[in-house]
């Protein structure tokens, strides 16, 4: 039986989403913004030789499609992906009124967001005192830290001392929707910080804010804090059945490759596999060769917008391009005929961009296993009806499937 490789470059994005104005890094909007083709451009300057040098080499994306899905997109051409390619390639667009994870990802899925996502003022304070009162009952604490937008770096900086001290959890938030609870892995603990997340969540959905995300860390002021890999996001549920719960409905494995089963609650979901990104790159190497006939993978790899977008890093957005690449050079060689690989994105988070925000973008949509196509412009769920048909499962979704 059939299988297919959904695989999200989180925060790949190609430029040109018509309704880019409408979105905001602080007062810029972000009309022009184009993640790839301005990491080529600022690699090809030479601008970007960090840990790398010269223009990006991403010769296995670009055969599949990747510089022609640019231009498809936005008009623009990214230097060195001239490639004519040897996979079936498009440009999709995003209906759901979001640039985060969840709205991305649950379109891809075959569900638009229904609804506007609840955000909070960028104020000092942020949140609202009803739930500020909220948060410290379930801590059991006299207060807590941040409240206010942050870098989730940034902001270890400047309250991880008064954390260790204080014992309050550091909450903060951004222009996504989204609560985030910072708490020390040893002095509050791991398993506390998680189950705060997990029961503030109901309150916290029920305000129609996607996610709470735990960001347990370690360290010390005079040494310096560092996230772990224990991060965790309690994201609301989809509203409707995605392309996971019409496989397993099927019968059909489903695995989860890194935050895939957070952000699907769970749901539809038959294994996780989790870790940092060179760690889920070994289990899809794994899930390439060992995975269920008629099973659907479904990864994600996060540190492109963790570690590079979100800090404005444009070498190092470039460098994990490269690695991505090279890895996917090897995984191709091994699908077999019938498998079907989807390389896509949820959102852009342009490394050249102003503010530190994901970027309103088209992105990518490049197959492997369907030879040579263009397949045109193209919307996020047909992702979701596409990888229905190739599974032969039943699917009543949003979406028209390009098989």
């Amino acid at each position: 039986m059939a299988r297919v490789f959904l695989v999200v470059m989180d925060s790949v994005g190609i430029g040109g989403a018509p309704d880019a104005d409408r979105f905001f890094n602080g007062l810029k909007p972000d009309t022009g913004a184009n993640t790839v083709c301005h990491i080529a451009q600022i690699c090809a300057d030479g601008h970007a030789d960090i840990g790398r040098s010269g223009p990006l080499k991403v010769p296995t994306l670009d055969a599949l499609g990747l510089g022609k899905a640019i231009t498809l997109a936005s008009n623009d051409s990214a230097p060195g992906l001239y490639a004519r390619p040897s996979g079936a390639w498009g440009a999709a667009t995003e209906v759901s009124m979001g640039k985060d994870t969840p709205s991305g990802h649950w379109e891809l899925a075959g569900v638009p967001v229904p609804w506007d996502w609840h955000t909070f003022p960028n104020e000092d304070p942020a949140f609202p005192d009803d739930l500020v009162t909220k948060i410290c009952q379930a801590a059991g604490t006299g207060g807590l830290l941040g409240n206010r937008h942050a870098s989730g770096t940034a902001i270890l900086d400047d309250e991880g001392a008064r954390h260790m001290q204080t014992g309050w959890p550091i909450v903060y938030t951004s222009v996504d929707s989204v609560v985030q609870i910072a708490a020390h892995e040893e002095t509050f603990g791991l398993e506390r910080l998680l189950d705060l997340c997990a029961e503030l969540a109901p309150t916290i959905h029920a305000m129609k804010v996607g996610r709470v995300i735990a960001r347990p860390f370690v360290g010390t002021p005079e040494a310096g804090f560092t996230r772990t890999p224990h991060r965790k996001d309690f994201a609301i549920a989809p509203p409707e059945k995605t392309i996971c719960d019409y496989a397993q409905d099927a019968g059909r494995q489903v695995y989860a490759i890194g935050k895939i089963g957070d952000i699907f609650s769970m749901r539809g979901i038959n294994e996780v596999r989790k870790g940092p990104d060179v760690d889920l790159m070994g289990h899809l190497h794994d899930l390439v060769e060992t995975a269920a006939p008629g099973s659907l993978t479904f990864a994600n790899f996060v540190e492109f917008d963790s570690e590079y977008g979100h800090r404005r890093d444009v070498a190092g957005y470039a460098r994990h391009l490269e690695w991505f690449d090279a890895e996917l050079a090897q995984i191709l060689p091994k699908l077999a005929a019938d498998d079907l690989l989807i390389i896509t994105a949820d959102h852009g988070n342009d490394p050249s961009w102003g503010g530190t925000d994901h970027t309103r973008e088209r992105v990518p949509v490049l197959v492997h296993g369907m030879g040579a196509k263009a397949l045109g412009q193209l919307g996020f769920s047909d992702v979701g009806a596409s990888v229905a048909t190739h599974l032969d499962v039943p699917y009543a979704g949003q979406g028209k499937s390009f098989l």
